[in-house]
């Protein structure tokens, strides 16, 4: 009998060793001494969505509510041809990436809700198109998710691009979280990859199953607004929204099950519990996770000569708690914390720009600049 409670005390302490990195078991740094602030560089933005670079420096930015603005040189230029955005709650116009090769073949992609299809209301597609005369030509719809819904949350929608040009999306479950999420023959609460010009990459994890949707390369998440690669080893990293509390890092990996909703760190947001359990074979564990939930939105991996003091650390905007999150990185586990910029709005996306400076967008702000105070 005391060998039975030794091997149970055991693999008790064992388990707690193994815990998955919580917010709350990270060390948080104050930034007492912080040697940067922020300046506007494109004002009066209500929800600036996505953003990217082009060639010459200058930006285009999305808005939820349908806009596309190219700023260049002090000016917003509104382009023509945007397509028509079903916006509702928490869909829109959503994410904007250039092609790694912009340069030469000009083409840019978009996430927006789109009411393509026979039902009514929405779901996320994704198109590309090319810019000319400050309008959107030779557009092509690459994904449309289907079936069109009239619930208001969870589109996703990032965009990002690994060394071979595949293109990498996501798409939320729409709040449906015990249909959609775990069904591999269902679109919504997945990571989908496809060639840049839209076909199916023959390795996909799901081309031989029968009725899959072979787009699909990562399932079980529940709304994924964070999305970038790692510039140091080429991986793909996500965050998404837990409900209240379980929002997670994950490194996404081909034909994987991320485990929403058989496996969470959060519960209904009247407190109640919707699965006793927090993992389960098959399932992935994420590489961090926070309770509370900070509602992530946007992600960048610092790697400029800006910031020395930050490079290879993680950049994650909250939008509940008005601030911008520093993630320490060691060998891919979050060891320090810092919240930076706190109260200064709703931050819905950060990415570093190709001069090395570090751009927040901000709900009803615009497009932010990390400078020094110096």
């Amino acid at each position: 009998m005391k060998h039975y409670f030794s091997i149970i005390i055991f693999l008790f302490i064992a388990c707690i060793s193994c815990a998955q990195q919580t917010e709350s078991s990270v060390k948080v740094i104050s930034p007492i001494d912080l040697n940067y602030t922020t300046e506007i560089v494109v004002p009066d933005i209500n929800i600036p969505w996505g953003m990217d670079f082009l060639p010459d420096g200058s930006m285009l930015i999305t808005e939820k509510s349908g806009e596309l603005i190219h700023f260049k040189n002090g000016i917003k230029i509104n382009i023509t041809g945007v397509p028509e955005v079903y916006v509702r709650y928490q869909g829109g116009l959503m994410d904007i990436k250039l092609h790694p090769n912009y340069a030469k073949n000009g083409w840019i992609y978009i996430s927006y809700a789109s009411t393509e299809g026979e039902e009514t209301g929405g779901n996320t597609a994704i198109m590309r198109a090319q810019l000319k005369d400050n309008a959107l030509v030779h557009q092509e719809v690459l994904y449309k998710a289907n079936p069109n819904s009239k619930k208001g949350q969870h589109f996703g929608s990032r965009i990002v691009f690994d060394d071979d040009n595949h293109i990498y999306f996501s798409i939320g479950e729409r709040g449906e979280r015990d249909i959609n999420p775990q069904d591999i023959t269902r679109d919504c609460g997945k990571i989908y990859r496809l060639n840049d010009d839209g076909s199916i990459p023959k390795d996909n994890p799901f081309v031989n199953t029968e009725n899959a949707k072979k787009a699909i390369y990562s399932y079980g998440h529940r709304n994924p607004q964070g999305l970038i690669k790692n510039p140091i080893t080429g991986a793909i990293w996500e965050h998404e929204h837990g409900p209240q509390g379980g929002d997670e890092i994950n490194i996404i990996q081909k034909g994987k099950n991320y485990g929403w909703p058989v496996i969470s760190y959060g519960i209904n947001y009247n407190g109640t519990s919707f699965t006793d359990i927090t993992e389960k074979e098959g399932m992935e564990q994420p590489l961090f996770y926070w309770v509370p939930s900070i509602a992530p939105s946007g992600m960048a991996f610092v790697n400029s000569t800006q910031y020395p003091e930050w490079n290879n650390n993680l950049m994650v905007g909250s939008l509940k708690f008005q601030y911008l999150e520093r993630l320490v990185l060691e060998n891919d586990k979050v060891v320090k914390r810092e919240k930076l910029f706190e109260k200064i709005g709703r931050v819905r996306n950060v990415k570093q720009g190709p001069d090395g400076f570090l751009y927040i967008a901000v709900e009803g702000k615009g497009i932010l600049k990390i400078i020094s105070k110096k």
